[in-house]
């Protein structure tokens, strides 16, 4: 490309981060399970943890990443194990005959929440690496530092509109009560995808 076209940044940047995925579960999960400031907080961790990967691709650190292949293995091995772990949390529930009620947690949670959301993006190594492609094909190589600080942001608020929009959905009245009456069937999904994640990411290779 010899211009930046920002229409077309976004559009990337929504469908790339719109298609199911470990993120788009987990805001859902939190949203249906704990309400909406819990899922929006749980967005705004995996925002953070986007814009750390989205700027080091930006200013070319990937390219350690691809120098030093412990680092690589050390983030999928870390990453998987946070996907089984949150799979399971989820096969747990599902099991269990007594958990069928929306659990409130408490306002000091939103830190833990937080936290949990932007280790969930941290831990995907998977997460730099598109990052790295991305920035390669959609930026000209006569892009300023401003222009570059630009488009991060332009993909960061893009991100973080879409995950707060998907943890205003699912926090929906209607919503919960579905989930509140299906939640061991629910639960089942995100334990199956979560797992299937996690091996998926523990089997794969950097190429």
């Amino acid at each position: 490309m010899s211009e930046i076209n920002y229409v077309i940044i976004v559009i990337a940047a929504l469908l790339s981060i719109a298609s199911p995925g470990p993120a788009t579960l987990a805001i859902a999960s939190t949203s249906m399970s704990h309400g909406r400031t819990h899922g929006s907080v749980l967005a705004f961790g995996i925002t953070t943890g986007g814009l750390v990967w989205s700027t080091s691709a930006a200013f070319g650190l990937s390219s350690f990443i691809y120098t030093n292949a412990w680092l690589f293995e050390l983030m999928r091995y870390v990453g998987a194990s946070y996907l089984l772990y949150l799979a399971y949390k989820s096969s747990h529930i599902a099991i269990s005959h007594t958990n069928n009620k929306i659990e409130i947690l408490k306002k000091s949670s939103l830190k833990s929440t937080y936290f949990k959301g932007l280790a969930l993006q941290l831990s995907n190594p998977k997460a730099i690496l598109f990052f790295a492609s991305f920035y390669a094909v959609i930026l000209p190589p006569n892009t300023t530092p401003k222009e570059l600080l630009m488009v991060i942001a332009t993909i960061s608020i893009t991100g973080n509109i879409l995950f707060q929009t998907y943890a205003y959905i699912f926090s929906i009245s209607k919503v919960c009560d579905t989930y509140i009456n299906l939640r061991r069937y629910f639960e089942a999904f995100f334990a199956v995808f979560f797992a299937f994640a996690g091996l998926k990411v523990l089997t794969s290779k950097l190429d």
